[in-house]
C-alpha cells in the first residue's frame, strides 16, 4: 500500500495548487505590488545573499530520497547475497521464517511510527533481505533461471511506472487513490484466506492454494498491476513532499515506502513466473 508516513501527514497529502500564470487568486495584488517586491528583493540581496536552498532551510529533496533510497535498498539486496551464500541448507527455512517474521513486525513498526527511525527502517531491510536472498533460493532451486527473470521484471515495471508518472500519462486522482487503496486491502484479506487454505487444507487446490492454475495466473496479474498502482502513488506522495517542504528526514520514509512496494512487487513476480512455469 501507500507509504503510510506520506497519508498520515498533511504536508504530503496536500499540494499548492499549479495556476496558469495570471490566473492565480492572489495574480491581481501581485501585480500591484511587484514592483515594491522587486526592490525590496534587491535590498534583501545585498545585505543577506541569495536565498536560502531546500537542502540549508532542512527541508526533503529528491536527492535526499535518491541517496536514502539507494541505501535501503542496496541493503536489501546485500543481505540477501549473503544470505543465499552463507545460510546452510539445515538453516535454510528457520532463518527465512525468521527474517519474515521480524521483517513483518519492523515493517508494522514503521509503517506507524509518526517519526520515521532510520535504525528500524535499517533494521527492516535486513531482515527483509535475509527472507528475500532464501526464499529466492527455493525458487531457483526449483525454476532455473526465475531469480533473474523476477528481478529485470521488477526493475523495467518500476522504470516504466516512473515514466508513466513524470509524463503524466497516469495521474494520481482521488479516484485512483480509492480504487489502489480498497483493492489492495482486498487482496491482503484474500492472501489470509489462501494462507489459510495452503496450511490447513493443503493440496485441496493445488500447491498455491487458490492461486493455482489460470485462477493464480489472473490473481498473480491482478497483483502486479495493484503494486505498480502502488509504486505510482508513493511517486506522486514524495513529489508532493518535496512540494510542500516536509521536514528531510521524511526521505526516511519514502526510502522506506518504496523499499515495501519494491519487494511486494518482485516476490509477486517470482511466484507469477513459478506459475508460468509449473503449467
Amino acid at each position: 500500500m501507500a507509504n503510510p508516513y506520506f497519508t498520515s501527514n498533511a504536508n504530503f497529502g496536500k499540494s499548492t495548487p499549479n495556476y496558469p500564470i495570471g490566473e492565480s487568486p492572489y495574480a491581481q495584488q501581485q501585480v500591484g505590488t511587484i514592483g515594491q517586491d522587486q526592490q525590496f528583493g534587491q535590498v534583501q540581496q545585498s545585505f543577506y545573499g541569495p536565498a536560502a536552498t531546500a537542502r540549508q532551510t532542512g527541508r526533503m529533496t529528491i536527492d535526499d530520497v535518491i541517496v536514502k533510497s539507494a541505501l535501503v535498498i542496496g541493503t536489501v539486496v546485500l543481505a540477501a547475497i549473503a544470505s543465499w551464500q552463507l545460510v546452510p541448507a539445515s538453516m535454510a527455512m528457520p532463518v527465512l521464517w525468521g527474517g519474515l517474521i521480524l521483517g513483518l513486525v519492523l515493517g508494522l513498526v514503521n509503517a506507524f511510527k509518526k517519526e520515521p527511525s532510520p535504525a528500524l527502517i535499517m533494521g527492516y531491510a535486513v531482515a527483509e533481505g535475509v527472507f528475500l536472498g532464501l526464499i529466492s533460493r527455493v525458487y531457483a532451486a526449483n525454476w532455473e533461471g526465475i531469480v533473474m527473470q523476477a528481478i529485470i521484471a521488477t526493475f523495467i515495471t518500476f522504470a516504466v511506472c516512473f515514466v508513466l508518472f513524470k509524463t503524466r500519462i497516469v495521474k494520481v486522482t482521488g479516484k485512483f487513490a480509492k480504487i489502489a487503496v480498497y483493492a489492495t486491502i482486498a487482496y491482503a484479506a484474500f492472501c489470509m484466506i489462501n494462507l489459510g487454505v495452503m496450511v490447513f487444507a493443503p493440496g485441496a487446490f493445488g500447491p498455491w492454494g487458490l492461486r493455482s492454475g489460470l485462477m493464480g495466473l489472473l490473481i498473480g496479474a491482478i497483483a502486479v498491476v495493484l503494486a505498480s498502482m502502488n509504486l505510482i502513488m508513493d511517486f506522486d506522495q514524495i513529489e508532493r513532499g518535496v512540494r510542500n517542504g516536509v521536514d528531510r528526514k521524511y526521505a526516511w520514509s519514502a526510502a522506506f515506502g518504496l523499499t515495501v512496494t519494491l519487494v511486494w512487487l518482485y516476490l509477486e513476480f517470482l511466484r507469477l513466473l513459478a506459475i508460468l512455469n509449473r503449467n
